[in-house]
């Protein structure tokens, strides 16, 4: 398959996918795909895992099918752990660009890149047979790949072998920190990690790792099943599908018993299409007009267009099934955004929930996302940092009150109006805590993914406290959060090392210090919205302050220069 060809399938559905896998196997004729259950079966297995496995996995191996296969086997034992170990080559030498740099190096340059030339030839000779990672050689994996090779053209003695740990068995909270325990045990380096969770309460986890001092693969399989035999049993299947039976959206027992009888209907939110009471938020699609597109994803477009002559945002959903997740994710989005109003939220106008013409209608926010604004413009001022950690405090502070957990906190879902207004957007994975204000699932974006919500356990609205601190730092440094790690190694480093992102050493005692006390790792410890928005006002206030200051004093040392000057030329007259 081209490379064109794979980036334009990394733009079609999770059934694209599936169907594109099934026409490699008929095109390499390995399997009886007429066997019964066989098509069907991959199909259910697509089905189970997030799209995101099926944009990622490579469809041109026979990966799949080992997960597949490594899933049905926990299935069919949930006390077990099923996994698999193989070796893999993480190079891709040919596109590394080396022959560029040997145009243009010097000549030591040139002399230690012919080497690394050699070293890559000597690997990939002694690997040529292996398979490459269920999930691509990613340029984190090349990086190591290419050190290891430097260590081995060094000293002679590094073992260079990657290997690949596929694990299945019932997810559980913290699993993802007990995996990679058990592989730190063994003195195995993890260089990338991939973990999904399936529909009905399973997990599946690839490690590629190194770093192994055994003889091969099946001294690895030995040491490594005696270890995950020792891990905590999974819990029992029966609370694990009780779980899984709790609906996502969980109404608080305060509510008023006018406002309770509606949003249990938002407790089933596929029936939010279907209900036959008129609602003023249902739009009827002939008033919108659409204008340009602005952003495209995976499973939609942003669009700039007006509504009743009101210029707005226009989210599309396309190509998602009734029974998808994405399709209750966007009917859940519409029954959250019905309830709030706030300056700092992004204003819901309204929404078509009958198929096909599914969208939501926002206000239109013209300063784009706090994200691309800070790629435009650079280092951002410490004035408007915390301008903006003020009003997402503020915003945050309603939402929580409001028992709204946002679990996506994050720059790029900061978005600016024309008069430079920060409002919090994007509510396709936020809820409504119930009366315990517990939930469990992981959800949002690993870098800014407080640990509790990594772990899979019990957590409240502060998991968006820790989000927040971490957003914080984004702003104040204009970077992505451990932009040299993988998002899962990120993950595993908060859970497992304590890794928060460095304080850079000009950052004001004040924010650094709301910074760490957001992040903290007990999250009873972390301080709620209400309290920071007061802090960061404070620390606004004397900011704005001290940048007016300092604007204003060269201006008065000019002045008094001036009139020194020319008393001074009266006096000598």
């Amino acid at each position: 398959m081209t490379e064109a060809a794979s980036e334009q399938l990394r733009r079609k559905s999770k059934q694209q996918v599936c169907e594109a896998f099934l026409q490699n196997l008929r095109d390499k004729k390995n399997f009886d795909l007429d066997a019964p259950g066989f098509v069907e079966g991959i199909k259910q297995h697509f089905q189970t895992l997030p799209t995101r496995y099926a944009l990622d996995v490579n469809i041109n191996s026979y990966d799949i099918i080992n997960h597949q296969s490594l899933l049905n086997s926990a299935r069919a034992d949930p006390s077990a752990v099923s996994f698999q170990v193989r070796k893999v080559d993480v190079s891709f030498y040919g596109n590394s660009g080396m022959s560029s740099q040997l145009s243009f190096g010097s000549v030591g340059t040139l002399l230690a890149e012919a080497a690394s030339a050699q070293a890559a030839a000597r690997s990939l000779s002694r690997h040529k047979s292996l398979p490459r990672p269920a999930f691509g050689s990613s340029p984190n994996l090349f990086s190591l790949s290419s050190s290891a090779l430097s260590e081995e053209r060094d000293r002679n003695t590094a073992d260079t072998t990657f290997y690949e740990i596929t694990i299945a068995s019932v997810d559980q909270p913290k699993l993802l920190c007990r995996l990679s325990e058990s592989l730190g045990d063994l003195n195995l380096n993890i260089c990338e990690a991939h973990a999904f969770n399936t529909t009905d309460r399973f997990s599946l986890d690839v490690f590629v790792v190194n770093g192994w001092s055994g003889e091969g693969v099946e001294d690895l399989e030995e040491v490594l099943s005696e270890r995950l035999q020792q891990l905590p049993a999974p819990t029992s299947r029966q609370n694990s599908d009780a779980a899984a039976a709790q609906p996502s959206v969980v109404i608080p027992d305060e509510l008023p018993t006018e406002e309770r009888s509606k949003s249990t209907e938002e407790q089933r939110p596929a029936e939010v299409a279907s209900t036959s009471a008129p609602d003023d938020w249902e739009l009827d699609p002939a008033d919108i007009v659409f204008e340009e597109k602005i952003a495209s994803g995976a499973f939609g477009d942003l669009y700039k267009g007006t509504y009743c002559g009101q210029e707005v945002a226009i989210k599309i959903l396309r190509n998602v099934h009734t029974d998808s997740q994405q399709y209750q994710e966007f009917l859940q989005e519409v029954a959250i955004m019905r309830k709030v109003r706030h300056k700092n939220v992004v204003q819901f106008i309204g929404a078509c929930t009958k198929k096909p013409n599914l969208c939501i209608v926002f206000e239109f926010m013209a300063g784009g996302s706090i994200y691309d604004y800070m790629r435009k413009a650079g280092q951002l001022k410490l004035s408007l940092v915390l301008k903006i950690g003020t009003e997402v405090c503020r915003g945050m502070d309603y939402l929580h009150k409001r028992k709204i957990v946002h679990r996506d906190l994050k720059a790029a879902n900061l978005l600016m109006d024309e008069t430079g207004t920060v409002k919090i957007a994007d509510f396709g994975v936020a809820r409504v805590m119930n009366s315990t204000g517990v939930m469990t699932a992981e959800t949002g974006t690993y870098r800014w993914m407080a640990p509790e919500v990594i772990e899979h356990n019990p957590y409240r609205e502060k998991a968006d406290v820790f989000s927040f601190a971490i957003t914080m730092w984004e702003l104040l440094t204009g970077r992505v959060p451990y932009e040299e790690m993988t998002p899962l190694q990120a993950a595993v480093g908060v859970v497992q090392k304590g890794l928060r992102p460095v304080i850079p050493a000009n950052c004001p005692e004040g924010l650094a210090s709301v910074m760490r006390d957001c992040w903290q790792r007990d999250a009873r410890q972390r301080p709620a919205f209400e309290q920071l928005k007061v802090r960061l006002e404070e620390l606004w206030r004397a900011t704005r302050q001290q940048e007016e200051r300092r604007a204003t004093t060269p201006g008065l040392l000019s002045k008094l220069r001036k009139n020194m000057g020319s008393g001074g030329s009266g006096s000598g007259r």
